[in-house]
């Protein structure tokens, strides 16, 4: 096996946001050497990455040369520059996850031809070019609008109600899915290594701000029965190994009224889902990830407790200079651990962070993360 400890070993990384800030947190465990390219000399990675490098993930030529300086590359976000990825891929460097899946992954559309082909259950949905193919189409409302790519925390994704709605959508490239009728939003993290080496984490159960579309908690265990949970690892495995893909796979879930489970999106890395696991599971997803990326042995995803993540983001009407209002109350609460991401400037419904709230009840470990929820404020000075 590969010395990657304290060694002259590389890890790249695609990159340098708060996902990357954390993965960089369980490379110092192991002193594995880091690069990370980012184009903020301010990022969340800035500052503790062994190597930072300027740069755009999405340029062809900075994503190259950055790729030809590691000896493994991984992402931290999923809207990178493929065709340097499927250049480096066939000059020899090892990277996860391989970038033929994150071609599919970024496009919404083709993602939902990649279940359709292979027979994982998704929303009935269909495909448009631009915004006049959509508005010349034959049109059932309500439905749900995802643009094809470059979509996160909520942006690119809108109801549709009527005609009107359509004037204010951006005139690109479009999907439209029959609304689900759904009692839970669920999401299960599937590691997966090299030597095919599967495991699971357990079923989480996600509650989302009905204004921003934003996950605003976390609750690990689900609160759905054993044959959903055991159901839902099951798709979670299936959509995995129908990828044949190479580190984490994040499984966003509907679970219908009449129990059905039918699989939304994916995300081929940590994951918001996942940052429960720091605090609460015996191996965190971004060790996890690490692991499998490495082809390590995988860890234990059993949950230590259970637990409650909140989403910190940006007060509405603020902009400025970051202050955490309130931080000294949350910290007095039993079982809370905040986690800050490093970004110094505040805008409205920014992510800036997230808290854990770990007991071993988890409806009593949701009533604390409410009372976290409704203490802490994210605002500009």
């Amino acid at each position: 096996m590969k010395n990657y400890y304290s060694s002259n070993f590389k890890l790249g990384i695609l990159g340098g946001g708060q996902l990357g800030r954390m993965l960089l947190a369980e490379t110092q465990k192991l002193d594995i050497f880091v690069s990370v390219l980012e184009s903020s000399k301010n990022a969340p990675c800035a500052t503790i990455a062994n190597n930072f490098v300027i740069g755009n993930i999405k340029n062809y030529n900075d994503v190259y040369r950055f790729g030809k300086q590691v000896d493994v590359l991984t992402i931290e976000i999923e809207h990178v520059n493929i065709a340097a990825l499927l250049q480096l891929e066939k000059e020899g460097l090892l990277i996860y996850p391989q970038p033929k899946i994150l071609q599919i992954i970024q496009n919404k559309g083709l993602q939902k031809d990649f279940y359709h082909h292979n027979n994982i259950a998704t929303a009935r949905y269909k495909r448009f070019t631009n915004l006049n193919a959509l508005k010349n189409a034959n049109l059932s409302f309500p439905f749900i609008w995802k643009t094809e790519q470059f979509g996160y925390d909520g942006t690119g994704v809108k109801r549709i109600n009527s005609n009107s709605d359509l004037d204010i959508l951006p005139n690109v490239a479009c999907i439209t899915e029959n609304l689900i009728p759904f009692k839970k939003e669920l999401a299960v993290i599937v590691a997966r290594s090299n030597n095919g080496e599967i495991k699971t984490y357990p079923v989480v159960e996600m509650e989302f701000n009905s204004d921003t579309n934003q996950v605003e908690y976390v609750l690990c265990p689900a609160r759905i029965s054993d044959e959903i949970s055991r159901k839902s690892r099951e798709i979670a495995i299936s959509v995995a190994n129908a990828f044949t893909h190479v580190g984490l796979l994040a499984v966003e879930l509907f679970l219908t009224e009449n129990d059905t489970i039918l699989v939304n999106e994916v995300a081929p890395r940590p994951h918001n889902s996942g940052h429960y696991s720091i605090e609460a599971s015996y191996t965190n997803q971004f060790e996890q990830h690490l692991r499998a990326i490495l082809n390590l042995p995988l860890g234990n995803t059993d949950s230590k407790l259970a637990a409650v993540m909140v989403n910190l983001v940006g007060a509405p009407n603020h902009v400025g200079k970051v202050h955490y209002k309130n931080m000294s109350k949350i910290l007095q609460l039993k079982g809370v651990t905040p986690h800050i991401y490093g970004k110094t400037i505040t805008k409205p419904f920014r992510k800036m962070g997230h808290v854990t709230i770990v007991d071993s009840d988890i409806y009593t470990a949701r009533t604390t993360a409410e009372l976290v929820k409704n203490t802490i404020k994210v605002i500009g000075k």
